[in-house]
């Protein structure tokens, strides 16, 4: 009997499970996956690489959701411990390889996705730092951010890409749309700003165009873990690609959008 399939979000608190699947062995061999990991691929857990650990465990760093998560195979290949391995000094043994084989790619793709999204430019095209924001244009926190980001982006520091999503209230997608249908969006974008206060841009009907560019966002973000609006995506001093749900507390404003001086 195979033993209860195991949710890919409980990866990072497992401690240790064991597999008997009734994959492929063939295809397993060909692939150089044991079983176990074979198996946990089948479940959503997405391998980035291979390494070897400290005391000769073989280990695969791989994506379970948006969290890089390192897999211990046991010598006898029957069995894989998820989590974090901890050296005498007290130090993830695996943090260096996990930032190889999983954040730097991973960064990479999610700032691709980003890139190809439905997005509003609010700065200067050539700014120094990108910030990319999912953004309804009735959220609260989206305009209380968008006001404390005016010193970056009024001295050129920052360029924000608003990827617009319609999720806060049943008009929120016919404002999203008024937005990115408009001759000029980044007009628009700021038109609904300076009257937040006063509702807002006024919502139009949504094409079937702007429909699907909507869907392709929400999706985005879904997929990246957000569950409202703002969800902020920058790049660290090493390109590693950080996230904040939420309106930034002020102390954090200048991780998010560099220095102002």
């Amino acid at each position: 009997m195979s033993a209860p399939r195991l949710p890919v979000a409980a990866l990072p608190l497992l401690l240790l499970f064991a597999i008997t699947g009734c994959g492929d062995a063939n295809d397993n061999a060909a692939s150089g996956r044991p079983e176990v990991i074979a198996n946990l691929e089948r479940q959503g857990f997405e391998v980035y690489g291979e390494f070897e650990a400290p005391g000769g465990l073989r280990a695969f760093a791989g994506l379970a959701g948006q969290h890089p998560v390192a897999i211990y195979l046991t010598p006898d290949g029957e069995h894989a411990i998820a989590g974090t391995l901890i050296d005498a000094a007290g130090n993830d043994a695996a943090a260096d390889e996990l930032h190889r084989l999983v954040a730097e790619p991973m960064s990479k793709k999610i700032w691709q996705q980003l890139d190809q999204s439905h997005w509003v430019r609010d700065g200067q095209p050539d700014a120094p730092r990108v910030v990319y924001v999912f953004t309804d244009p009735n959220c609260p926190y989206c305009h209380r951010f968008w006001e404390a980001a005016r010193p970056w982006v009024e001295a050129g520091k920052v360029q924000l890409r608003h990827v617009m999503v319609g999720v806060v209230r049943p008009d929120s997608p016919n404002k999203s749309a008024a937005i990115l249908a408009a001759e000029a969006p980044e007009q628009a974008l700021v038109q609904n700003e300076l009257s937040f206060d006063d509702g807002g841009i006024q919502g139009v009907a949504v094409s079937a165009e702007t429909r699907a560019q909507l869907d392709v966002n929400e999706r985005l973000m879904r997929e990246l873990g957000f569950s409202g609006t703002p969800g902020i995506l920058f790049r660290d001093r090493d390109g590693i690609v950080q996230r904040r749900s939420g309106l930034p507390m002020p102390n954090d404003m200048p991780t998010v959008m560099g220095p102002i001086e």
